[in-house]
Formats: C-alpha cells, structure tokens, sequence
C-alpha cells in the first residue's frame, strides 16, 4: 500500500522527526516502510508492507495512529468524520437486512441536488501523487475514504433505486453486471446489497453496474457497512475478484468506523459537488455480530506478566506501568486499573481484531517500546527437559532414511479435491476446507503421498533427473466437524535405473523402495512379511506390494498410478511409499546387539536351483533360516535368470543362484560338517518344489 508522509503529517502537527527516520521507526514497529520516493504533492510516498493482522493500519489514519503512539503526540481527530446535521427534512431510508448473520451493521445516507463533476483540491493532488486513478468527485470521495480512514463505502444513484436497501443472500443464478462491466452468475452463499426487486451490488467486493453514480446522477445514497469477512473472502475467490474493498472486509474491518465512514463521504460529496443532506443517517445495527467484534469483553492484563515476559530493557528501568498505560491507549485500548492487583481491564479497540488474549497485549507493548530497546537476556528456567514421548522412534525414522540416502522434505498440508479422493481412504474420510484459498489448497490431506508426488514432479520439471525423498508429517482425516490428526511417512523415489543380476531395469526402483521399507522396519520389533493384497488406487496395478508388521499393514508402496502420473506431466517411472508412521511412533525400537568378530575363516557356498514363478525369495529365505543352523551366517540371492524362449529354463519358471555363507564364533569349520549343512539345504530346497541345476 502506499503512504503519503503530508497526509500523515496532517493528524500529526506535533511530529518531530524527519520522513527518513519516521520510515525507520515504523519498520521497526511491523509497518514495514519498503520503497521511499519523492511525492508530487510534497513530502515522501512509502511503499509499505502491511501485515494481513493488521488491516487497521491499511490507511493513513491507521499508519498515523502508530506514530502516534510511538513518538507521544496528539492524533488529530477526524473532523471531516464528524456527525453531519440533515440540511432538508426527510425521512431515514428504509433498510432491511436479512442476512443477519453476514451483515453487521448497514449505514445509509441521503443526498440531493448534486452535481456530478471531476475532483478538485485535496482529492485531486493526493490521487496524483497516490497513482490513484479518478473517476468521478463523489466515487473519489468514496476512494479517498478508504486511503484516509481504512472502511470501503460506496455511493448508489439514488434515483436507480426500487423501493429500499434489502441485504440478503444472492438467488442462486442471480445475474449481476457489475462495475467492470462483467456480468456474473451469483450463487446462494454469495451477499448481496439489493432493492425490493433486484440485486444492486456484490457486497464487500464491487458495485453494480446499472445502480453506479454517472454524470446525470442528481441523487445519491451513501453507503458504509460492516460484513462477515469469511463470506467476503468466499465470494472473491468465487468470482475471481479482488478489490480494494474485498482486501479490507475479507481482513476485518472496523465495526464501529462506519458512520464516521459515512460523515467523510457525505462531506466530501457535497463540497465537491453541492447538494443538500436530505434526512438522518440510517444506522442498522445486528448486536449478536457486534458482541463479536465492537463490543469484545475485556482483557485483563497484569503488569507482573509484561515484565516477565518483556524482561529488562537496555537503559535498565524496565517497563512500568505509566509505560504500558501510555502505549496501550495511544493504540486506542481504554484501561481500567486495580491498583490493588496491579492489573488493568482492557477494553479492546473496534479496529483491532487481532487482539484477542493478554499475550497480545503484552507484545503490543514490546512492538511500540521497540524490540531493539530491550537487552539480550534468557528467560528463567525451572526444572529439567522433558523428552517427547516417541522422541527415540521419530530420530531413528528419520536418521534412518537420511542414512541410506532420503533427504527430509516438507509439502503443504492442503491437497486439491482429486487428490484427497485418490490418495486418501473413503473409510476414513476427508476433510474440507471452509474457505479454501483455491481450488489446489481446497482440502486437508488425507495422506503424505500427493505431496511426496508433487515434490518429485517439481524436481523432474527443473531437471533434477535421480530424487530420493521422504516427508514425516501431520496427515488428516475424519469431517470439517471433527478432524482427526496423525503422524504419516511419504518416502518418493525417481531417477535412471540400469538392470541388475537380480532385476530388470522397469523393477529395479520398486525393489529399491523395497529395500528401504525393509531397513526402517528392521530398527523395530515385529517380524516384516511382504504381499500384494488390497492395494490402494494410486498404485499402479500389478506394480505395487504392502508390508506388514507382525501380520498388520504398515506400509503401501509401488510405482505411482499412470492417470496421476499424467495429471503431473511426469516424465519417467515414480514410485512412492506411504508408512504408518503413528504405529512406527509407538512400536518397539529393536535393541542393537553386538558380537566378537570370528578370528577363523568363513565359507561359501552356491546354490543353483529352478523354482516356479509362485515361489518368492521370502520362502526361500524362511526355509533356509529354518534349518537352525547357527553357523549359517548369511543368506542372499545372488542372480536371477529367466530364458523368454522357455528352452534354458521352462516359462512360468525362473532360476537363482543363492550364496549362502557359514562361519563359526570358535573354531575353523571341517569339510564334513559343511557337507552336511549342504545336504540339508539342498533337501530344504527341493522341498520347496525347486530342482537343483548341474
């Protein structure tokens, strides 16, 4: 947003640093000053950083309230808001408000005999200087209201007005032109300012175009008002619109502000264009949404708790109580103090809505005092450091995965619908956004792997060709009505892969992911089995497997699904894991065991033997451990072999080589003890349905 510094000096007569050093302090303070320039009107113009919280200083008034309350000067009231006197008889217009829940507070305002011409003085340097474009005098002054005191109005040719002000809900298919000329659908969520028998503007966002002040208006209806900013913030994404207005309402706007709003307007309006007041200001207020926001109950804020929190401050004195009383009401709070408690009730601002427990009250104080006032000093500490209860398994999850390759990443938490439906569990359900920032960021994710594949596409899209990632976060399921939040694993892999004596080049990343899955399995209790039952749609079919922790399913991992690989525009094989990490979390960690190294020889020893396609490494495995031979030291496959003419070896069969090793702790093993493990293990293997080669 940007600041005219010869505004802000006209609420501050009395201030006493340069534009320079006024810039400084206010950065210093989170209204961050980010471009200073020359303003044609006198002056500088900042470019200024504000803070979504902090919509009250989205204006001049706003921004000279902080410096105020920074340097101890009087704030000049706004005269020009001031109550205006009615200079014709008439009646209040009739203003209805229906949707009681969206609209707080509808103020309206008379004015006849206008005439409708270009802005001059005031208006019309500070639009210059500002880059503000001008229309016409009295939608300037509806303009320059909001640069001056932060609240959206609007000005209504009066005569284009059936009946009176009705604020309801949109008809669901209501058509709306509005000012920039488009005409839009409107559906039932969205609020409208309407007459009797049509809608007039899209409320909080932008006005109507038939009902807009021309050249032959003669009556005008000001308008200033207070909406529910979720409702505002809905209907701007909804119709891709975003507005000077939209960005303030959707924010928060200033309950109380609105009659003042409409005064400025009016005066403004009439000096610039004639015209009598015709009537008194109509102010409709709902008090259920007032409680909520003009009429908060106090805070109560102890001065014990400031100084503990703020600790001591460079010049040694510390913050005393003359110093909270005199930040906090600068900012607009009135404090009532119990000498006796050495506390205060606050009451709380109508334009500040981000305040809302003590603890922002006490960095109120700080922000104001300046942070770089205050000495580096630790707090007080008591007691010991409490390690979080599954602290051991999260550092063995994750220096595991680091240790064989992963590097941590992190995803947002939102997910477009899509991927809630494809990557999360029907059973367990979903959850929606109430007011999503788009369509992409619409639901909470129900698992880590729609991220996990985002990531890997992001890498591929930049030409990072071999990605190895993996994400331990918060996964959400349940309704909007009651979430449920657990702990979940995402591990991703993609890059080139070259066949080896065990896979294809098309198996080698599965078995990668394979092997990874099995090495963090391994760091817990439980004995791992893997099958490929019931997988989930994002596998790709016939590509994927499941593991299992003591018979229970704790991980799904297999090449990511081709529609989703699609929908990525990805280039090469992705193949993508989800863990059960909040089981992990809770399991067993297994205890490292350690032995003597044998000082005597080892043995090895190959087996060539045929099986059919039905026998899987699991069994082999399982068999060979089963012959309880301690000496049997390890057991591994060494080469796969398959004949696609079916002569070497028959189709539906494969051979494999499997190396095994023996080796005893006390003594060199003899030729006939070796023999005889041999005989067993070639026995157990037959025993499989396997027939060994020559």
């Amino acid at each position: 947003m940007n600041i005219l510094t010869k505004w802000l000096r006209s609420y501050l007569p009395e201030l006493p640093v340069d534009d320079r050093q006024l810039a400084e302090d206010l950065t210093l303070r989170g209204i961050a000053v980010e471009g200073e320039f020359e303003a044609s009107c006198g002056g500088k113009l900042y470019e200024m950083d504000i803070t979504t919280n902090r919509v009250d200083a989205m204006n001049h008034y706003g921004v000279a309230r902080e410096a105020a309350a920074i340097y101890g000067v009087p704030l000049k009231p706004l005269a020009a808001a001031d109550p205006i006197a009615e200079t014709q008889p008439g009646a209040g217009f009739p203003v209805r408000i229906e949707a009681d829940d969206l609209c707080g507070r509808f103020t309206a305002r008379i004015i006849r005999g206008v005439t409708v011409r270009p802005s001059t003085g005031l208006i019309a340097e500070y639009f210059t200087a500002l880059s503000q474009k001008p229309i016409s005098a009295p939608v300037d002054a509806t303009n320059f209201g909001w640069l001056a005191m932060g609240q959206p109005t609007h000005a209504f040719d009066l005569d284009k007005i059936e009946g009176g002000i009705v604020v309801r809900r949109a008809r669901a298919g209501e058509k709306l032109q509005l000012l920039d000329g488009t005409e839009r659908t409107l559906v039932a969520d969205d609020l409208v300012i309407a007459d009797e028998k049509k809608a007039l503007g899209l409320a909080g966002v932008m006005g109507g175009w038939d009902s807009r002040v021309t050249d032959e208006t003669r009556n005008i209806l000001v308008e200033a008002a207070w909406f529910d900013p979720a409702t505002i913030r809905a209907s701007s994404r909804r119709h891709l619109l975003h507005t000077d207005a939209s960005h303030r309402f959707e924010r928060g706007a200033d309950f109380a502000i609105a009659p003042a709003a409409n005064n400025l307007v009016t005066r403004l309006i009439i000096e610039q264009c004639g015209g009598d007041v015709t009537g008194p200001l109509v102010d409709v207020i709902i008090p259920a949404l007032a409680a909520k926001t003009a009429a908060r109950l106090p805070i109560k804020l102890s001065v014990t708790e400031v100084q503990r929190h703020l600790g001591t401050t460079l010049d040694g004195e510390g913050i005393s109580a003359e110093i909270i009383e005199r930040f906090l009401s600068a900012l607009g709070c009135v404090l009532s103090r119990d000498a006796a408690a050495n506390t205060w009730n606050v009451t709380l601002p109508s334009w500040r809505l981000d305040l809302e427990r003590e603890i922002d009250l006490v960095e109120e104080v700080a922000r104001v005092y300046g942070y770089n006032k205050f000495a580096d000093t630790l707090p007080t500490f008591t007691g010991t450091v409490i390690e979080l209860p599954h602290s051991s398994q999260e550092s063995i999850i994750r220096e595991t995965l680091r240790g064989i390759g992963f590097s941590e990443a992190i995803s947002s938490t939102f997910v477009a619908e899509h991927e809630a439906t494809a990557f999360g569990d029907a059973q367990s359900g979903v959850v929606a956004m109430g007011n999503p920032l788009s369509e992409e960021a619409g639901m909470l994710r129900p698992a880590l792997t729609p991220g996990m594949a985002t990531m890997l596409a992001h890498n591929l899209h930049r030409d990072v060709a071999d990605v190895r990632l993996f994400e331990l976060g918060t996964v959400f399921t349940g309704s909007t009505t009651q979430v449920q939040e657990a702990t979940g694993l995402a591990i991703g892999i993609t890059g080139a892969s070259a066949a080896t004596s065990l896979h294809s080049a098309n198996d080698v990343l599965f078995y990668e992911m394979k092997g990874a899955i099995e090495t963090l399995l391994a760091k817990f209790s439980g004995t791992v089995t893997f099958d490929a039952a019931d997988l989930p749609t994002w596998i790709e079919p016939g590509r994927g497997a499941r593991a299992l922790l003591d018979g229970a399913p704790i991980a799904w991992f297999g090449e990511l699904a081709s529609a989703e690989a699609q929908r990525r525009k990805l280039r090469q094989t992705c193949v993508l894991a989800e863990v059960k990490a909040a089981i992990l979390l809770t399991a067993k960690l297994r205890q490292p065991v350690s032995r003597d190294l044998s000082r005597f020889q080892a043995v090895q020893r190959d087996f060539s033997f045929v099986f059919a396609d039905t026998v899987h490494w699991q069994q082999i495995a399982s068999a060979l451990n089963g012959l309880n031979i301690p000496e049997l030291q390890r057991i591994a496959p060494v080469e796969i072999f398959r004949d696609p003419k079916g002569k070497a070896v028959a189709a539906g069969s494969y051979s494999l080589l499997t190396r095994v090793v023996f080796q005893s702790i006390d003594r060199t093993l003899t030729e006939e003890e070796i023999a005889t493990w041999h005989e067993r293990i070639v026995t157990a293997l037959t025993t499989l349905g396997g027939t060994q080669r020559a």
